[in-house]
């Protein structure tokens, strides 16, 4: 997505401007914009700048306040809300301390990824009537449809009861949506992931790098199948994903020798990222044109990295880390920092300020729930700082994984019911990899090592409540079980449809 994200950014806006059906609360305001739509996507150039706006919605991994990785994090047991009181970031506090309601729950994690998907119901409409090559019209049509299954797995795996939409709707029609059986929706999402998985590259030049190819798109199918429970299928497309476990696969990815590389800045689209999405420091984003009560959610640099740095950071000895200030959210847990500090992943994943401070190496002013252990992978460093015009802390262009080979080799070792040789073997790479000798493979093994692997990726939330762990792990979070392994559906979304609130939640 460097080139979707950097080179065709102003195009992609002038697309987003036009679609405005759903702007921002899905099925909350009549559709506008039909006119002008319809008027569009002419030739080649236009059809392109779509697929631009169906592809911009991955930056909520990561962009914005309101980004999946900071609020998922803040509900797992590694991390803290934190911030700078118990109100800073209604929605993150919530569901740290699982208080989360249809009021406090950010309405982004709803109504982007339905922008999302109308852009992407929206294309699809047009592809086949535009004058331009076939084969860029099934390329297009494949990646639509694969990033239209990414869309919906992320709303079915956080809000479980969604509205199915796989056609543009008229303006009558978005106030009688009713929500789909969350079935349904997994068939809808496997059904786009095969459907596009044959018609998408299996590499694509630099120029591209970020857009979705068949490895990514299976390495998300896997992913699928496995959260759908169908585990043999989900060890399928993750070992053609995989390959020979610390090898190349067929698609080129390998594990990077170093563990640490993986959070090098400049490291983008390296060999064991498989799906990534990418932000840039030269959009010129700024509270001018991103105002403070939209947080920067539109903003195309990675907002994350400031959220995850310390608050009135100085450096005191020179070694100390040159980092600039944030906001000091995902503090790190106290039972967390012992389970990680003897792994060779620690100094990577965990900025220890508190050791640092007692050393009289660096000082910090506490923020809410501090522990004094911060989350490295994203805390960017002064080098990092852009030197162009916008707002520094909204033009952070580190990126982030959605899907890397260390997390598949472990999802399909989970797949595998964790036994056997071929899931020892991609235990062990993963392991080898930092220095770890091998050890037995189970699911428990395999549990532990998602944990240390993936720490502040985003994904210990859902693993939790995969494996139907959540309720004993949160209980001492609040965490209520057949209520909390699911959010809000945002007050808003219910006013004047159909739509009903998930249960354990009061309207």
């Amino acid at each position: 997505m460097k080139t979707i994200k950097i080179k065709f950014l102003f195009i992609a806006l002038a697309i987003i401007i036009t679609m405005v059906s759903c702007e921002k609360d899905f099925l909350e305001v009549a559709p506008k914009g039909t006119n002008l739509e319809s008027g569009y996507y002419k030739n080649e150039t236009e059809a392109f700048a779509g697929l631009v706006a169906v592809y911009d919605m991955m930056r909520l991994n990561s962009g914005g306040f309101d980004n999946m990785i900071t609020m998922m994090n803040a509900g797992s047991d590694d991390h803290l809300a934190g911030g700078g009181s118990e109100t800073d970031g209604a929605g993150i506090q919530g569901f740290s301390n699982y208080t989360l309601s249809p009021t406090t729950i950010s309405p982004d994690f709803w109504n982007m990824h339905y922008q999302g998907i109308f852009r992407a119901n929206y294309l699809l409409t047009k592809l086949p009537g535009i004058p331009m090559d076939a084969k860029l019209i099934v390329r297009y049509t494949a990646e639509t449809k694969a990033l239209r299954a990414n869309y919906y797995f992320n709303l079915v795996r956080m809000f479980k009861n969604i509205p199915l939409i796989t056609v543009p709707l008229t303006t009558p029609e978005f106030y009688s949506v009713k929500q789909a059986a969350p079935a349904d929706v997994y068939a809808q999402i496997e059904k786009d992931l095969t459907d596009a998985i044959p018609f998408l590259p299996v590499t694509v030049p630099s120029a591209d790098a970020g857009r979705l190819t068949q490895g990514a798109a299976r390495a998300l199918l896997g992913k699928v199948y496995l959260y759908d429970k169908k585990n043999t299928l989900a060890a399928t497309e993750l070992a053609a994903v995989n390959g020979t476990p610390g090898g190349i696969s067929q698609y080129g990815y390998k594990l990077l020798a170093k563990f640490s590389d993986l959070w090098v800045v400049d490291n983008k689209f390296n060999t064991e990222s498989i799906i990534e999405v990418a932000h840039t420091s030269v959009s010129s984003a700024s509270w001018a044109n991103h105002p403070i009560t939209s947080y920067g959610d539109a903003a195309e640099g990675n907002v994350a990295n400031v959220m995850c740095g310390p608050r009135s950071y100085t450096k005191i000895a020179a070694s100390a880390p040159d980092i600039p200030s944030g906001w000091s959210f995902n503090v790190i847990t106290q039972v967390f920092y012992d389970v990680i500090k003897a792994d060779p992943r620690f100094a990577s994943t965990v900025l220890d300020l508190k050791a640092m401070s007692a050393a009289n190496q660096a000082s910090y002013i506490a923020g809410y729930q501090d522990t004094g252990y911060f989350l490295n992978k994203f805390i960017p460093r002064k080098a990092d700082v852009t030197t162009g015009t916008g707002d520094a802390v909204l033009n952070y262009h580190q990126n982030s994984y959605v899907i890397r080979l260390a997390d598949t080799y472990l999802m399909e070792a989970e797949a595998l019911g964790g036994t056997g040789e071929r899931a020892q073997a991609l235990l062990d790479a993963v392991r080898a990899r930092v220095g770890l000798a091998s050890t037995p493979v189970s699911l428990a093994a395999i549990k532990a090592e998602r944990r240390l692997e993936l720490a502040g990726e985003g994904h210990r939330f859902f693993d939790l409540v995969r494996w139907g762990d959540a309720a004993t792990v949160l209980a001492s979070r609040g965490f209520k079980p057949n209520k909390n392994e699911v959010f809000p559906i945002p007050y808003k979304e219910l006013q004047n449809t159909l739509l009903v609130q998930n249960p354990g939640y009061s309207n």
